[in-house]
């Protein structure tokens, strides 16, 4: 890969998509391809077919899918794998068909098992139930890993699968259907906060534990790994440390010096109790990830507030 290369972003919008054109721009490559879900609907295969035959990339990079939080995942199934089956597999038979030289997929913690042994190693996935609440993105998700693992090996495509723990970071979304839990607490203490509020009721018990890992630092990674030969089909990318949703909630709250009762909602379901990366395959590759999960979450809160506004006196 050169600084010449014509690399095709899926995604670019995206929180993934839109850190990999920034990490991309930073290192000098200025060749990339992006299109917008206006210009480019990944859903239909003529149109991604035509796409691809008049850009040729080198590269592709596919971040774009449909993502969302636990209670988007619940009402919307049917939307969440037959989405992300259909852009993936658009995506990746074009790709295949133009020639590109590598590609990149962008997997989820969530493929691994709900009780799956902690840490998460790749050899885990496969080896028992999935957790029920996200089951359709999962296993769209399972299906681009191995619709790449077996183009690779039927028709020699190069390809990677990256799978990041939970992400947060710029271009989140602050949605309450569609967030995910990082931003989704960030959005509530802010409000709380600026409606003064002297209550804030939060889902589940607050005992599940989650990895975090901005997405500037997966876009780093996937730059990193980009570069290497020889690599494992898939490789799991994360910070290496968990923390429970009770205690993140408590750093976001004193971060925005919220000082009223946190009440936690039992008959919300937690999901998974545990999700932590196994990532001795990353570390030993010489990569590790540099932004803090405090710092990072000051920068989400700074986000929020310029994307809400100011706060009418009214």
């Amino acid at each position: 890969m050169n600084k010449q290369s014509r690399i095709f972003i899926a995604g670019h919008r995206g929180m993934v998509g839109s850190a990999l054109l920034r990490a991309l721009g930073g290192a000098g490559f200025n060749n990339t391809i992006t299109a917008a879900r206006e210009e480019l609907d990944l859903c239909n295969t003529q149109a991604v077919e035509a796409f691809f035959r008049r850009e040729c990339p080198d590269y592709v990079l596919l971040a774009a899918a449909k993502v969302g939080g636990i209670q988007a995942n619940r009402e919307f199934p049917a939307d969440f794998i037959y989405n992300n089956l259909m852009i993936q597999t658009n995506v990746i038979h074009h790709a295949y068909l133009s020639g590109v030289r590598k590609l990149v997929f962008l997997g989820s913690s969530c493929i691994y098992p709900r009780d799956c042994p902690q840490p998460m190693k790749e050899e885990h996935l496969l080896t028992g139930p999935l957790e029920p609440t996200n089951e359709a993105y999962a296993i769209a998700k399972i299906a681009g890993m191995k619709m790449v693992q077996f183009y690779g090996q039927q028709h020699g495509l190069r390809s990677l699968t990256v799978m990041p723990c939970n992400l947060y970071g710029p271009n989140d979304s602050f949605d309450s259907r569609h967030s995910h839990v990082l931003s989704a607490l960030v959005k509530k203490f802010v409000d709380a906060i600026d409606e003064k509020k002297d209550e804030v009721i939060l889902w589940g018990s607050g005992v599940a534990r989650r990895e975090f890992l901005h997405v500037d630092d997966l876009a780093e990674a996937i730059l990193f790994l980009m570069r290497k030969e020889n690599l494992p089909q898939f490789i799991n990318v994360g910070s290496g440390t968990d923390i429970s949703i009770r205690e993140l909630a408590e750093l976001i709250s004193n971060k925005v010096n919220y000082r009223g009762k946190i009440d936690w909602d039992t008959s919300m379901p937690d999901g998974m109790l545990r999700k932590c990366m196994e990532i001795s395959k990353l570390t030993k590759l010489g990569f590790r990830a540099k932004i803090n999960l405090e710092k990072g979450i000051g920068c989400v809160i700074d986000e929020y507030r310029r994307v809400k506004g100011p706060i009418s006196s009214s």
